[in-house]
């Protein structure tokens, strides 16, 4: 089993359910366990675009260079919550301002380009080796390094009822509820993070996802080979060149190929790894067994 899954994660699932439950289609019966892998983990209040990697696939998350993310979400004014979302216990109040509109729209110009972000407290980064939920949830707090992140843009959609909607692109490892407790502190106002919905995970996007009932019934048609994520080009080796490189050796690189790495596949069509290009030859990178 080779390839990638665009799942549509419902509101309610954790990352975590909806990888095993995609696991459990893809898991031939008898079989070991496939792996699973993702391109970022979404809370699991949040809903959209999820991508999977499935068996070996995982091999090849390193390669996907574009790792983008676009989300929609609500900020929710007058609140500031634990957890910075909806979910948590409230910890502080505040007035909304009238002009609050007017606000947001003019401090929304500032985060955009490069600016550092303190992870949340409720987040899968590890501190000391335990994760920062693990934490928070015994009531503890630390002193966490900002990151560096980067805003491409963010753009109010709209206003009304101390809750404003907006669009963001952003780099990975960008917290959308650290964003909105930001906001809220340029404008002088508590704020928590409302709905969340990704749109766009690198090359995935919202309108090419499926919903685990649709992958379910037709896994096949769900599933997405590899020169569709990664833009490499594709050469195919006879059946003693494919052996060669299977076997970790170096085999002739043919003719025209003017790529540094190129996905390899055997006379069968098979997806047998990549290689990189060393002169006049192809090196093995990664093989499939």
């Amino acid at each position: 089993m080779l390839g990638f899954v665009n799942v549509f994660k419902p509101a309610g699932l954790s990352s975590t359910q909806v990888g095993a439950r995609v696991r459990r289609v893809f898991t031939r019966a008898g079989a070991p366990k496939l792996p699973v892998g993702h391109l970022g983990t979404l809370d699991p209040m949040a809903a959209g675009v999820l991508p999977l990697a499935l068996g070996n696939a995982t091999r090849l998350i390193p390669l996907i260079e574009d790792r983008r993310k676009s989300y929609l979400f609500t900020l929710a004014l007058g609140r500031a919550t634990a957890t910075a979302d909806a979910t948590g216990a409230t910890i502080r109040t505040s007035a909304v301002p009238a002009d609050a509109e007017s606000r947001l729209r003019e401090a929304a110009v500032g985060f955009v380009g490069s600016i550092e972000q303190i992870p949340p407290m409720y987040s899968a980064v590890q501190i000391g080796g335990e994760r920062l939920y693990d934490l928070a949830r015994r009531g503890r707090t630390v002193e966490r390094a900002p990151r560096k992140i980067t805003i491409y843009a963010l753009t109010l959609l709209g206003y009304a009822d101390g809750a404003g909607r907006f669009a963001v692109a952003c780099s990975e490892g960008t917290y959308v509820r650290t964003l909105c407790e930001d906001l809220g502190a340029a404008i002088g106002c508590a704020a928590h993070m409302g709905a969340l919905l990704r749109e766009g995970s690198g090359p995935f996007v919202l309108y090419e996802s499926l919903l685990l009932e649709d992958i379910e019934a037709d896994p096949d048609a769900a599933l997405i080979v590899p020169e569709r994520v990664i833009p490499l080009p594709t050469i195919v080796l006879d059946g003693r060149g494919s052996a060669d490189f299977r076997a970790g050796r170096l085999v002739p690189l043919p003719a025209g190929s003017a790529s540094k790495h190129l996905f390899v596949r055997d006379s069968a069509r098979t997806l047998v790894g990549v290689g990189e290009a060393v002169g006049a030859l192809l090196a093995p990178r990664k093989v499939f067994v």
